[in-house]
């Protein structure tokens, strides 16, 4: 599987900007081979707003930032994407237009199949899960269903702060925190620890630079 995946937990760590915490790894993850990224930031109402801030932090780290909602052919967009970013927002309204758009599979084909970089922050990070049951947020429009795009078999709570003792089979991303995924490697990076949950066993904490590659042997939806 020729994936990779940078699945942050949070856009702004407390103190610092628009994702100063993980530019490093930005920088790391995209490298010299991508120059233009495809901005999908339909988590937010203002989306020339937020494209413009994601235009200005990715411009300062070398790169081109493609915004998904100036193309009048959004499919076309993420097939001529080089690498693709999900910004945060609300997790409802981004998967809903996600299915209006028709790009779930799309996104998808082009991750798996074609190795294209993606990187989510926040509810682009929740979306690129199993399904965003997990989400935080407040169900402000409803998508046709709660499934989402599937690059990893699991689902991810971002900005995790405390236990839920429902979850089946879930991370916690505490802020600051990031899950690398580069084929079936999966390795926590960033500078606070994660909690992971599995049905029928007790949550376990986890430090920066676990291996959780035992999380992807589930084949994805």
């Amino acid at each position: 599987m020729k994936r990779r995946l940078l699945l942050v937990s949070n856009s702004t760590l407390y103190g610092g900007g628009y994702l100063d915490h993980c530019q490093q790894q930005i920088q790391e993850f995209f490298g010299e081979q991508v120059k233009r990224i495809l901005f999908i930031p339909y988590a937010l109402h203002d989306r020339d707003g937020y494209a413009k801030t994601a235009r200005q932090k990715f411009q300062s780290l070398g790169y081109h930032i493609d915004s998904i909602h100036e193309d009048p052919d959004p499919v076309d967009a993420v097939r001529k994407a080089q690498g693709i970013f999900i910004g945060g927002g609300n997790t409802f309204r981004l998967l809903k237009t996600l299915y209006d758009q028709n790009l779930l599979v799309e996104i998808r084909r082009r991750v798996i199949e074609d190795g294209v970089p993606y990187m989510g922050s926040s509810a682009g990070t929740n979306v690129s899960t199993a399904s965003i049951n997990t989400t935080n947020d407040m169900p402000i429009v409803y998508p046709p269903s709660l499934k989402a795009i599937g690059l990893v078999p699991f689902n991810i709570n971002p900005h995790y702060l405390d236990a839920d003792a429902n979850n089946r089979h879930m991370g916690g991303l505490r802020e600051g925190s990031m899950l690398l995924v580069e084929g079936n490697k999966a390795t926590l990076l960033g500078t606070t620890k994660a909690r992971l949950f599995v049905r029928r066993k007790p949550p376990t904490e986890h430090e920066p630079g676990t291996d959780f590659s035992f999380l992807l042997t589930q084949s994805c939806h």
